[in-house]
């Protein structure tokens, strides 16, 4: 059916809808929408499902496109790109004793839009990234409201904030290699070191639920750097 060639950019025009809507809560202040925070991330977590599905759907039906492409890119700009810095200004301006300080949060979108067009002009990152994705990224800044005691007390010193801000804009660009979850085939040989993270990364959301979320990204970033090295 010809209107199944339209699904893989009705997935993404559903990413670009999460993230304007995450946008928008991130937005309201908690006294007029309590936990606005909290459903932001819920947001970029369902970007980050159409964001997979809508690949996975042009590949299934054959129907990739430089359009798709740019959508895609576009999308992944908002809901992984803006609504992450929002959200990063909207929790360092809440803190800060500088009323300027916050609009470092910026920096997030910014290295994103460089991220994504690297990453469109790069023919060879289909079994690796170079630098860390924009929805890994999105995923770590806005689970940080989710972070439980001890952890979340740094949530609440603005110098940690402004730190993870910058250090995670550079990992963005960064030229650091590491694995992307696609499998060609699903024998352990080829996927031991994805299988091993996948399982860890299940672990730790059964014992900490959503608070786990930026130690797996954290994870993910280490185990690819580990990899790296032993190849070394």
């Amino acid at each position: 059916m010809k209107i199944l060639r339209h699904l893989p950019n009705a997935l993404t025009s559903a990413n670009l809808l999460c993230g304007c809507v995450g946008i928008i809560l991130t937005m309201y202040s908690e006294d007029t929408f309590p936990d606005n925070a909290a459903y932001a991330a819920y947001f970029v977590w369902a970007a980050c499902i159409f964001d997979f599905f809508d690949g996975f759907a042009a590949r299934l039906l054959n129907v990739s496109s430089p359009i798709g492409k740019e959508l895609d890119s576009l999308a992944d700009m908002v809901s992984f790109g803006v609504l992450p810095s929002i959200l990063m200004y909207r929790m360092i301006a809440a803190i800060s004793p500088s009323p300027y300080l916050p609009f470092i949060a910026f920096s997030i979108a910014i290295f994103s839009a460089l991220r994504l067009a690297k990453f469109n002009i790069d023919e060879n990152q289909n079994d690796s990234f170079i630098g860390v994705p924009t929805p890994a990224n999105a995923l770590f800044i806005t689970s940080l409201v989710f972070l439980k005691s001890p952890f979340d007390a740094f949530i609440s010193w603005y110098a940690f904030l402004v730190g993870i801000t910058l250090v995670f804009s550079y990992l963005l660009v960064c030229p650091l290699e590491l694995f992307a979850l696609k499998f060609k085939n699903f024998g352990w040989a080829d996927n031991k070191v994805r299988f091993t993270f996948i399982g860890v990364a299940v672990l730790l959301v059964g014992f900490w639920q959503a608070a786990a979320i930026p130690f797996i990204i954290i994870l993910y970033i280490t185990v690819s750097l580990f990899t790296r090295w032993i190849r070394i």
